[in-house]
Parts: structure tokens; sequence; C-alpha cells
């Protein structure tokens, strides 16, 4: 199953009580406090592993508790501290505080705690308590048979939400079948399911693609977008957030006439869907009230099945459109292999002038495009 989204509550450790306790033994005439400290509690921490690719686990077990520390001893034994708890979550996982902040706009918004985006990176989910001081701590010269000791500190309570957004190159969008699972099965290992039916893919699915033994890039099928995704029509709103960690997207057009859709209208539709989930797409934002990362994709656009084309106008009518937009157009046929040349040597490209554009100002322009 896949799950990209879940809410748990994460509890460390609470530290243990210090001891109050003197030292009595036959010949030692002066004993004196003795009382050992608590032992600390367990934290809690997040540890990204690309072992995962679902937040599944947490989905049933949403509550995670540390160990505590044990209470203090006699003979100035300190209690044995409380182990830590890793939970490992995918790579990639975004972690957001249940606590709603207000954005400057006035809007009420979940705050980023951290994006778990490297393999291996560790982050204190929450801090166990501390323990507390034995009665031998307050022993002084003038209060030599202290009784005072101290309880263990409570450890940290945080009700938190995961989120799952995927970590791809490109991102293939369209509407339900265009052929992006072909595609991506032609391209990579990938094998998702392929049928000639809508929505046949349920769950994003992701593919390493190899064009040479130096160059290889990650590419990510999404469930086909249709008018009113960004409101929750179909099934591909469920993922759109995946789209944007992506560099380039490569926006799949069926210019058959068996869709019974115009190509240029399904370019506008789609183009118009991505635009309105990028815009509204506020649950999520950064506490700064930056807009959602969708907003600054560099684009191809990919015209797909043309060995089924069996109305030559409907592509001639889509590249004269794109020309109005600036984005490159390729022909392809998943099936036969026409044209993937091409298509991967442009994604390349593309992939390159990201790279190079991220490391030379961090502002892209925007790209989600739309006919004048």
């Amino acid at each position: 199953m896949f799950v990209d989204s879940v809410d748990i509550q994460v509890e460390a450790g609470s530290g243990g009580n210090g001891c109050v306790s003197f030292r009595r033994e036959k010949f030692v005439p002066r004993g004196g406090p003795d009382g050992g400290d608590g032992g600390h509690g367990g934290s809690v921490f997040l540890r990204a592993s690309n072992d995962l690719n679902t937040l599944v686990n947490f989905k049933y077990h949403p509550i995670h508790r540390a160990q505590r520390g044990s209470h203090g001893e006699g003979s100035n034994r300190t209690g044995k501290s409380g182990n830590d708890l890793y939970l490992d979550v995918p790579t990639g996982t975004m972690v957001f505080s249940k606590h709603e902040s207000e954005l400057p706009d006035g809007e009420n918004t979940l705050l980023q705690l951290v994006d778990l985006s490297e393999a291996g990176q560790v982050w204190q989910a929450a801090a166990g308590g501390l323990g507390g001081r034995g009665n031998q701590r307050f022993s002084s010269a003038t209060n030599r048979a202290p009784r005072r000791f101290e309880k263990g500190h409570y450890g940290e309570v945080f009700a938190l939400r995961l989120q799952l957004k995927l970590l791809a190159d490109v991102g293939l969008v369209g509407y339900p079948n265009v052929g992006k699972s072909t595609l991506i099965s032609r391209l990579s290992a990938a094998r998702p399911k392929i049928a000639n039916y809508p929505f046949t893919t349920l769950t994003p699915h992701l593919g390493v693609v190899r064009i040479d033994d130096e160059r290889d890039f990650v590419i990510a099928d999404v469930p086909g977008l249709i008018e009113g995704a960004h409101e929750g029509q179909g099934l591909g709103h469920q993922f759109l957030s995946h789209l944007e960690r992506t560099k380039v997207l490569v926006h799949m057009i069926d210019v058959t006439s068996t869709t019974g859709r115009e190509p240029t209208e399904d370019f506008q539709t789609i183009q118009a869907e991505l635009r309105e989930f990028a815009s509204g797409n506020s649950s999520l934002k950064s506490v700064d009230g930056n807009s959602s990362p969708l907003m600054g994709k560099r684009q191809l656009v990919v015209a797909t099945k043309i060995d089924a084309l069996d109305e030559p106008q409907r592509l001639e009518q889509l590249r004269d459109a794109l020309k109005l937009t600036g984005l490159p157009l390729y022909e392809i046929s998943a099936v036969t292999g026409k044209g993937l040349s091409r298509l991967l040597e442009g994604i390349w490209a593309a992939l390159r002038q990201h790279d190079d554009s991220s490391s030379t100002d961090a502002t892209l322009p925007l790209k989600l495009q739309t006919f004048e």
C-alpha cells in the first residue's frame, strides 16, 4: 500500500527520579547521603532511509514512545538511561507540526519543521527528559543529611504530520491513458500496470533511466490528471505534490482521435490544473508563505502514440499552438521506440539547464504555459 501522508505522535521518555538514601554500614561511623541520580529518558529520532518508499508502517502505528529512565538507587547508583528510539522514514519525507501557524496573509498552515531529503539524515523529533538528582547532590557542610531529591523531567510529546514527496528528476504528467506508464516501462526497469482504461495507474512509480555509462536520471509516473484535479477530481490530485521535487515536467499528450478530445485543449486543461494546484496548495506552505515549488518547473511537451496517428492535422494544430509558448515538442511512439532517443537527449539538456540555473539563480522562470 502506498501511503504518503500520516499523522503521528512521538513521546520521548521521562527521566527517572532521584533517590533518597543514607549509607549505613557496620564500622562506618559516618555514613551520609548516597542517593543516586535518575537516568535520562530516551529521545525520538527520525532517520531518512532509501530502503523505504511509503509511510504505511506509521498508518497503523501512529504513537511512538521512547524508553523512560530508571530511578536512582542507593550507594550512589545512577539509574539506567532509556534507549533512544529511531524511526526510519523514506528519503524525501517532510515533517510538519500539527500546531497551525498563521501566515502573513492570514491563512492558517502547518509549520514545516524539517525536510529529510538526504539518505541517512537524522533529526531529533522529541528530546528525552533529564533524570532527577538524588539526595547526595544536596549534601553540604550545613546540611549533612539532606532528604531532598528531584523528580525526573517529562519527555517531550509532539503531534506531527509526515508527508512523503518522492525524489525524482523528471515527472510525467497528462491525462489518463496517454502512455505515461508505457513510456516509463520502455525507458527504465519499472513495471507499472498498463491497460486500456482510465486510471490504470493508482500510485506513483519511479524508474531509473540510464542514457549511457555517465548519464542517468530518475523519472516519476503519477496517476493521470483530469479537469478539476486541483479540487480533488480524479486520482492524480493526491500525488501532485510529488511533482514539486522534480526538476523537469514532461507533459504527454495523446494526438490520436480515440480520446475524443483536441490535443490543444488537453494541453490547456492540464496546464490550468497545474497552475491552480501550484497557487492554491497553501495548507503545507512554508511559514514565510512561499508558493508551491511547482510554479518554477521547466517543461517539455511530448506528442504520444504517433504510430497510431489517424488525423495528421491534430498534430499540426498542436505544433502551431506550441510555437506561442516556446516549449519544445517531441513526437514519440513508446511502442515502436520512434523519437525516444531525441526525447532522452532533450530531457537531459533540460536537467543540465536546471542545474546551471540553480547554481547561479535560485529563482526559475515560470514555465507553466498558456496560449495567448
